[in-house]
C-alpha cells in the first residue's frame, strides 16, 4: 500500500482542552491513533503540514503515515474537527491499517460530460442525491471516486448505483436495493406538456 502523505508526530500524555490549547498555540494538533485491536496513541502532529495535507483533497480516502517518535503507522483518516469560528482544524482521528485491510469508508461521486448531458441540454437540471457513497473498499485499492457518464441521460432519468462501474473488491454497504445517486429533474414546461399529451390521449380513446 503506497502512503500519499507522511507526518511527524510524538507521543503526547496530557489530554483534555486546556492541554488542546497549549499545543495549537505551539503549532500542533491533537490527534489519535486507534483500531487494530491496540490500544488508542494520543499523538500530537504538525498544524501547518496537516493542514496542507487536508486542502490537497482525499484525506479521508487515502492511506498515509504517521510517524510517531521513530515508529511508523500505516493509518487512514477517519474524522477531523474544525474551529466552529476559523474552520481551523482541531483535532483528527486516525485509523491504523494492516495489511490486507477491508476499509468502509465514504467515495465522492464524480459526474462525467454533464456539459454534453441531452437531459441538461434540455432545461433539464442535475439533482445529486448522494455526494459520496459508503463503500467497503480493499485497503490497497481504494477508489479516489465513482464515476457517473451524463452523456445519455434524459430528462426524468435516474441513475443508479447499478449504473457506476464499481472497481474490483469495491461494493457499497447497501446491498438490499439499486439505490439513486441522481435525477435529471424534468423541466416544468416538459412537464405540462407531456401531462397535456397524456389528457388528450386518454380523451381520444375515449371516444
Amino acid at each position: 500500500m503506497a502512503a500519499s502523505y507522511e507526518l511527524k508526530a510524538s507521543a503526547r500524555d496530557r489530554v483534555g482542552k486546556g492541554a488542546a490549547r497549549t499545543l495549537r498555540r505551539e503549532g500542533l494538533l491533537p490527534a489519535v491513533i486507534y483500531g487494530d485491536k491496540k490500544p488508542a496513541l494520543p499523538i500530537t502532529i504538525p498544524l501547518k503540514e496537516t493542514t496542507i495535507t487536508l486542502h490537497k483533497g482525499g484525506f479521508l480516502t487515502h492511506i498515509g503515515v504517521i510517524d510517531v517518535d521513530g515508529k511508523k503507522h500505516q493509518v487512514i483518516a477517519k474524522d477531523f474537527q474544525l474551529h466552529p469560528v476559523r474552520d481551523d482544524i482541531i483535532h483528527v482521528d486516525f485509523l491504523r491499517v494492516s495489511k490486507g485491510a477491508t476499509l468502509t469508508i465514504e467515495i465522492p461521486v464524480h459526474f462525467l460530460n454533464e456539459e454534453d448531458c441531452p437531459g441538461i441540454k434540455k432545461g433539464g437540471v442535475l439533482n445529486i442525491v448522494r455526494h459520496t457513497v459508503e463503500m467497503t473498499v480493499p485497503a490497497d485499492n481504494i477508489p479516489e471516486s465513482l464515476e457517473i457518464d451524463l452523456a445519455k441521460a434524459q430528462p426524468g432519468d435516474s441513475l443508479h448505483i447499478s449504473a457506476v462501474n464499481l472497481p474490483e473488491g469495491c461494493q457499497p454497504t447497501i446491498t438490499d436495493r439499486d439505490f439513486t445517486i441522481a435525477t435529471i429533474a424534468a423541466p416544468a414546461g416538459m412537464k405540462e406538456t407531456d401531462e397535456d399529451e397524456t389528457e388528450e390521449e386518454a380523451e381520444g380513446e375515449a371516444e
